[in-house]
């Protein structure tokens, strides 16, 4: 109920306003108890006023890449991106970078991999986590995953992002991946 009520005094203040390959990495049982447990505590809430400012700075980038996309829906993919992010000690503008070169900010996004969402998660993390019956397509599942994987990597390889991000793509150790995302983080999304 709180995030229904704090979504509908963002969208009413901005009115007023006016590809990825992850191919299966080894898992080994640490990284699974690490994922699962990131997964199911995700359920907190950050600092409201923090969140709102960078969502109103966010939507405006965000609507001139996606306009397509329904004011309540961009709002909602970057409430639930600051938000796992944030718990996830992921800076939220690299995981809108990571969304931008993944699905271009589309929901329904399937790679020829097999790939689903907005970050682009392979159908086996679920497998890995016990959840078979989540929904990939379901933005709250593929930002919660998606989050709960990168915090995984950046841990591994000890806060390096573009080693991270490879692994998180599937190509490391190759750099051209991170380097997409990087300059996408850079130009696009920094917060000033």
């Amino acid at each position: 109920m709180k995030r229904l009520g704090f979504a509908l005094i963002l969208v009413l203040t901005l009115l007023s306003q006016t590809t990825s390959a992850q191919d299966l990495p080894e898992i080994d049982e640490a990284f699974k108890q690490q994922l699962k447990q990131a997964i199911e505590s995700a359920d907190e809430f950050v600092d409201k006023f923090d969140a709102e400012v960078w969502l109103k700075d966010m939507h405006t980038r965000l609507a001139r890449r996606a306009s397509h996309i329904p004011i309540e829906e961009r709002l909602s993919i970057l409430s639930i991106a600051h938000r796992h992010a944030t718990l996830n000690n992921i800076s939220p503008q690299l995981v809108l970078a990571v969304m931008q070169i993944e699905s271009n900010f589309d929901r329904f996004a399937i790679s020829k991999a097999g790939a689903r969402g907005l970050m682009q998660i392979m159908p086996f993390w679920k497998e890995v986590i016990g959840h078979e019956d989540d929904n990939l397509f379901d933005p709250e599942t593929n930002i919660k995953y998606g989050c709960a994987i990168l915090k995984i990597y950046l841990d591994r390889e000890k806060r390096e992002v573009r080693n991270a991000l490879a692994r998180y793509h599937g190509s490391y150790p190759k750099g051209y991946y991170a380097k997409k995302v990087v300059d996408a983080w850079q130009q696009n999304w920094l917060y000033r």
